[in-house]
């Protein structure tokens, strides 16, 4: 019965984080370029009670008898599958399609290092000597196909710069035609994007598992992605399915919980029992 109440309590604590993720996706339904996540598990180590030996009598036991002690976590990964594409008011906003959700950009964080994103909400910002940086909404730099930070010299209106579907800035010459401005936004692949960090601000930083990243620019066997300017990626939480899984590990935290008011209930009759 002590069992019982361990592989009960070790239950509703896994619930509980699964309920924590799903109020995660369902807290991000709205926020640009959000991948579900999705909670795993795997059960704890088996106590053998009877092993697969012989008998007093000399009969085979085929199978021994092991009993569970509970589950526990096993992980939380991301489904990078690809968003609906949302008709946005600023221009300089992009999304990528035909990439099921594996091409990112790269940003250039705070402390010099490389992130990469699926939040293509970006802005130009003007510096002193009236240069345009492309930038994230928090101002972070959005880096070329060189790995470097975009930035547009000359006397640019950021308003007229275009972006091709193969993320090339243009700008309209006197008679209006676009024109190259030789600035193409980077986009950078891995061979498993479920083993990236998850830094915060829908950033995303290599790892070990993750693999390093792959430029598209300069990598001819992957997939192209295209680049949709005036739209933005939404997420791809189903807010129906998180429903459902919440009402599922809503059921599961009960069920743990009256295992262990079932056994506190056989405890107390245990010891109530007089000969």
């Amino acid at each position: 019965m002590v069992r019982s109440l361990w592989s009960a309590a070790t239950g509703m604590m896994a619930q509980q984080n699964n309920v924590d993720t799903i109020a995660n996706n369902l807290a991000n339904v709205n926020t640009t370029g959000y991948k579900m996540e999705v909670n795993e598990f795997k059960s704890l180590l088996y106590q053998t009670i009877q092993t697969r030996t012989t008998t007093a009598n000399g009969v085979n036991k085929p199978i021994g008898a092991q009993v569970g002690l509970g589950v526990r976590n096993a992980s939380i990964t991301s489904e990078f599958g690809q968003g609906s594409l949302l008709d946005s008011e600023n221009p300089t906003a992009v999304a990528l399609s035909n990439t099921q959700g594996t091409g990112f950009f790269g940003i250039q964080g705070e402390d010099g290092n490389t992130y990469y994103t699926r939040n293509g909400d970006f802005v130009f910002a003007l510096n002193a000597n009236n240069s345009l940086s492309l930038t994230t909404s928090s101002g972070l730099r959005v880096l070329d196909e060189n790995g470097a930070p975009i930035t547009v010299t000359g006397d640019h209106i950021a308003d007229k710069i275009k972006i091709d579907t193969d993320g090339t800035l243009m700008y309209p010459d006197d008679d209006g035609n676009l024109e190259s401005l030789d600035i193409t936004i980077g986009v950078w692949q891995f061979q498993n994007p479920k083993g990236l960090d998850k830094i915060g601000d829908s950033l995303y930083s290599v790892t070990a598992a993750s693999g390093v990243a792959m430029n598209e620019a300069t990598n001819d066997n992957l997939t192209k992605s295209d680049i949709v300017q005036g739209y933005l990626e939404g997420s791809n939480v189903q807010i129906a399915e998180e429903m459902v899984n919440l009402i599922i590990a809503q059921r599961a935290y009960e069920s743990n919980s009256k295992v262990i008011t079932t056994t506190d209930d056989m405890m107390q009759l245990a010891n109530q029992l007089k000969s």
